[in-house]
């Protein structure tokens, strides 16, 4: 896996105030469709007795099988580009995993709640985005994911992340075990867009259809920039990975 790091300080800058705006009472077989759904508590919500530990290995298969693809897309939500991405996944009826900042969760709750509203699921990427996190103490380790998995849960309005991705690929013997430990699974990629480097919508589909066989996990972004581009490319490469056969799925847990 790349590691990320250029140009990315944005997430240590969010400006708190939430958005304010409350998702109507969604059905319980939305929030229960998410392993380990908390009560609605804001408090340690991550709390061992409630979760089931998972595998600590990296995962990078789908539960679509041999032909799966997951889209997992990273450090929002953001306000600009999240929903017009969830249009996009919407309109080609397909589930993604959102790998979200927790900074960026507490900032925008409503965000967080349509996401999972619409059936996709959650996953812990840190507090801070910290690219090197594999450089620093466990208890630095510790405090970035478990902040960050009470973030999430508490601007959900109860339901974990099933996943962990280490800001990067930056992951340690140590937080994969954390993770693991708290029902995230570490989750890796294998197909790296890199749209955070600006490239065309054509150059991003290009490199799907290009790195696909490697393995069926595809890494977007919807924050830290400009995601025209990216919304772009999931537009034209959603109807073209169906029209080759791909069916679209989450990473294992």
């Amino acid at each position: 896996m790349a590691r990320h790091s250029g140009g990315r300080g944005w997430h240590g800058k969010v400006i708190g105030a939430a958005l304010g705006v409350a998702l109507a009472a969604t059905g319980a077989s939305v929030w229960t469709a998410q392993a380990g759904v908390v009560g609605g508590s804001s408090k340690p919500a991550a709390s061992e007795t409630a979760v089931k530990p998972v595998a600590e290995t990296i995962v990078h298969a789908s539960d679509k099988g041999a032909r799966g693809v997951n889209i997992t897309i990273d450090d929002g939500p953001d306000p600009k580009w999240t929903p017009q991405m969830l249009d996009v996944l919407r309109e080609n009826g397909v589930k993604a995993t959102f790998c979200m900042v927790g900074t960026q969760a507490e900032a925008h709750p409503d965000l967080v709640k349509k996401v999972v509203a619409a059936g996709h699921r959650l996953c812990d990427h840190s507090v801070s985005h910290d690219t090197t996190m594999d450089k620093q103490s466990e208890a630095y380790q510790k405090q970035q994911i478990l902040d960050a998995e009470r973030m999430i849960v508490k601007a959900s309005g109860g339901v974990r992340p099933m996943y962990y991705r280490a800001p990067g690929g930056a992951f340690t013997p140590y937080s994969r075990k954390l993770a693991a430990s708290h029902g995230m699974r570490p989750l890796g990629w294998n197909v790296d867009t890199k749209d955070f480097e600006g490239p065309s919508a054509a150059t991003m589909v290009a490199t799907v259809e290009q790195e696909l066989p490697d393995g069926p996990t595809v890494l977007f972004h919807d924050a830290g920039g400009d995601r025209s581009e990216t919304v772009e490319a999931l537009r034209q490469i959603l109807p073209q990975l169906k029209a080759e056969g791909h069916t679209f799925g989450f990473p294992v847990h």
